[in-house]
């Protein structure tokens, strides 16, 4: 769940690392420094959510019977997965103009007042806090050091990388970048389909719960450092469910295609 976790808190910490570069260097082109203070309070508000919102989904949970964890465990999969397709699809075509379209609602909270300022910095970051916590729910169901520590390294690592960016010391292509890691993150997703599915099945709300597709526990020994890698990472296991493994598959089949089809120029 570290190497899970780390790439999950480095793609989303760099998303909205960037988004608060791209507006704070906004505020620096039009000499509008008086409104940093909104806008890293926006910040700071947007982290207290998305904590607060972590340990309600994390320890609210704890409270539930076996049955009760597995369903809401099941569904907060799946949303999640839902999530992850929406968030990777529109960052596919919104890359291109995500500066101007920030730069735009920067401009526009600006003339409306410091409360705005802090506002659009809130719902930029906050949106991606959300996500991190969804995506990372499941890991810390099950354990709770390792998951964090990867997590915290992803994003150390993103806040490095984005402030690196700020100052000119580094020059990233962030599209070669979210386009790789948005590939892997797909992988997750899928990872997570199967879990979530397992999870429905376990609290008996789908059925096939003992129907394998294989098993493949010969090749794939559960407690290798392999078999550890393949489902920390990906949520790979050697004995799916025939339904588990099918929505995995099907979802890989319909998702890359999808994602790697090239985005057409708007005339």
């Amino acid at each position: 769940m570290f190497y899970t976790n780390a790439l999950i808190g480095l793609r989303e910490g760099l998303e909205a690392t960037m988004v608060v570069i791209i507006l704070a260097a906004y505020l620096r082109k039009t000499d509008q420094r008086r409104s940093y203070p909104w806008l890293w309070g926006g910040v700071l508000a947007a982290l207290l959510v998305t904590v607060g919102v972590f340990l309600v989904i994390h320890f609210g949970t704890r409270t539930l019977t076996t049955t009760g964890q597995e369903l809401i465990g099941g569904i907060a999969s799946l949303v999640t997965v839902a999530l992850v397709v929406w968030m990777l699809l529109w960052m596919k075509g919104a890359d291109r103009n995500m500066t101007a379209e920030l730069e735009g609602k920067m401009g526009h909270a600006v003339s409306t007042g410091p409360l705005a300022v802090a506002t659009v910095a809130f719902i930029a970051v906050a949106r991606e806090g959300i996500e991190t916590a969804l995506l990372v729910f499941d890991s810390f169901s099950r354990a709770l050091g390792v998951p964090f520590a990867g997590l915290v390294t992803g994003v150390a690592a993103s806040v490095a990388i984005g402030v690196a960016v700020y100052i000119g010391a580094v020059n990233v292509n962030l599209r070669i970048f979210f386009r790789v890691t948005g590939a892997l993150l797909i992988l997750v997703a899928a990872g997570i389909l199967r879990y979530g599915i397992t999870d429905l099945q376990e609290a008996n709300v789908l059925p096939g719960l003992t129907d394998y597709a294989f098993d493949i526990s010969g090749v794939l020994v559960p407690g290798t450092w392999y078999a550890t890698l393949l489902e920390g990472m990906f949520n790979i296991v050697a004995a799916p469910t025939v339904l588990a493994f099918t929505a995995w598959a099907l979802f890989l089949l319909i998702t890359v295609p999808t994602y790697f089809r090239p985005v057409k120029d708007k005339k």
